[in-house]
C-alpha cells in the first residue's frame, strides 16, 4: 500500500464571536470544523458533500493554512504543515493548490491568460522565460483553449472558459493535491457537463489526487471515487461513492440522495422522497448528542445524549450514526 498523500487527523476551525463597539465582548463560538479526520492517496479523488454552511469550504481552506486551523494535524506528502515555518510553508505552496467556485473573482481581470499560467511558474522558478510560451500553450491545450488566446484578457471569456484558465494555472506547478471548490456551481448547466468530464479526464492523464467539494451529488458521484458526507462541522458518512449511493447508512445522507432529482422523469413523479424537516442548527449554538437528531426522522431519546463517532474499525464504508450497527 502506498502512502498517504494527505492525512487530516481532528481537524478543527473555530471562530469567536463578539459583540459591542469594539467587539470587546465575546459571546460565542462558531464551531465550523469540528474534529474532521481523512486521508488520500496517489490518485484518489474524494468528494466532499453537504449543505450549504457545513463547513466544507472552511475544511478545504483549513487544510491548506490560508486561515489558520484551531486544532487537529494535516500532513501533506510526510510534512506535518503545523511545524512549518513561514518561509517552509510558502515554499511548500506549490503542492497543494485550490480551484475557486467563481472563475470570475479568481482570475485578476489586469493579467491576460499568459500571465495568469506564467506567473506561478515564474514566481516558483518552474519555468525559465525563455520557454514559458511554450509551457503555458501546453497547459492551455490540455484544459481544452487555443494557444492563440493567450494575450487574451479574463473579461473577453466565458464563464466556462474562464474556469478552464483557472484548471490551467493550477495545474501549472504540477501540485500534489488539489481542492475543487465547487468548480462548476457557478457555470450554466449547459457548461457544467464540459467542465466535469475535462476534470475527470485529467484526473486519469494526470494522476491527480483531489478533493472536489460540491453540494449536489449528482455532480460528485461523476467524479468521485469515495465519498464524505459532512453535517454541521463533522463528517457523518464516508466510503465508496457507488456503496454510498446504493446503500446510504446515515439519515442525512438518506435526505441528501432523495433530494436528488432522477432523470427519468416517470421514475422521479412517483418516487418517495426522504425530506427534512425544519434548517440546519447553528453552530454557534449546536444541539447536544447527535448534531441531526433535532431533523432526524428516526431519533431515538438517546441521540439528543450521545455523540455518535466514527467506527475506528477501518471499515471501507462507515457512519457516525448510533442506529448503525
Amino acid at each position: 500500500m502506498s502512502e498517504n498523500i494527505l492525512q487530516v487527523e481532528g481537524l478543527e476551525a473555530y471562530f469567536p464571536v463578539r459583540e459591542g463597539l469594539i467587539f470587546e465582548r465575546e459571546v460565542g463560538t462558531v464551531r465550523a470544523v469540528d474534529g474532521v479526520s481523512l486521508s488520500l492517496k496517489q490518485g484518489d479523488i474524494l468528494g466532499l458533500v453537504g449543505e450549504s454552511g457545513c463547513g466544507k469550504t472552511t475544511l478545504s481552506r483549513a487544510i491548506l493554512r490560508l486561515i489558520p486551523p484551531t486544532g487537529g494535524r494535516v500532513v501533506l506528502n510526510g510534512q506535518d504543515l503545523g511545524t512549518l515555518s513561514r518561509s517552509e510553508l510558502r515554499a511548500m505552496r506549490p503542492d497543494a493548490q485550490i480551484i475557486f467556485q467563481d472563475p470570475y473573482a479568481s482570475l485578476n481581470p489586469r493579467m491576460t491568460v499568459f500571465d495568469a499560467i506564467a506567473e506561478p511558474l515564474l514566481t516558483h522558478r518552474r519555468a525559465e522565460k525563455a520557454s514559458v510560451n511554450h509551457d503555458v500553450a501546453v497547459l492551455m491545450e490540455k484544459v481544452g483553449l487555443s494557444p492563440h488566446y493567450m494575450k487574451k484578457y479574463p473579461h473577453e471569456f466565458s464563464g466556462g472558459q474562464r474556469q478552464r484558465i483557472a484548471i490551467a494555472r493550477t495545474l501549472a506547478l504540477k501540485p500534489k493535491l488539489i481542492i475543487a471548490d465547487e468548480p462548476v456551481s457557478a457555470l450554466d448547466v449547459s457548461v457544467q457537463a464540459q467542465i466535469l468530464n475535462l476534470i475527470a479526464a485529467l484526473c486519469k492523464t494526470e494522476n491527480l489526487t483531489l478533493i472536489f467539494i460540491s453540494h449536489d451529488l449528482a455532480v460528485v458521484r461523476h467524479v468521485a471515487q469515495r465519498i464524505a458526507v459532512m453535517y454541521l462541522g463533522k463528517i457523518v458518512e464516508q466510503g465508496n461513492a457507488e456503496e454510498i449511493f446504493k446503500n446510504p447508512l446515515h439519515p442525512y445522507t438518506q435526505a441528501l440522495i432523495s433530494a436528488a432529482p432522477l432523470p427519468d422523469p416517470i421514475k422521479e413523479r412517483n418516487r418517495k422522497r426522504n425530506l427534512l424537516q425544519g434548517d440546519p442548527p447553528s453552530p454557534l449554538n449546536p444541539p447536544p448528542g447527535c448534531s441531526f437528531h433535532p431533523r432526524c426522522p428516526v431519533a431515538e431519546a438517546r441521540c439528543s445524549r450521545s455523540v455518535p463517532v466514527m467506527k475506528p474499525d477501518g471499515a471501507e464504508h462507515q457512519a457516525a450514526c448510533l442506529l448503525v450497527k
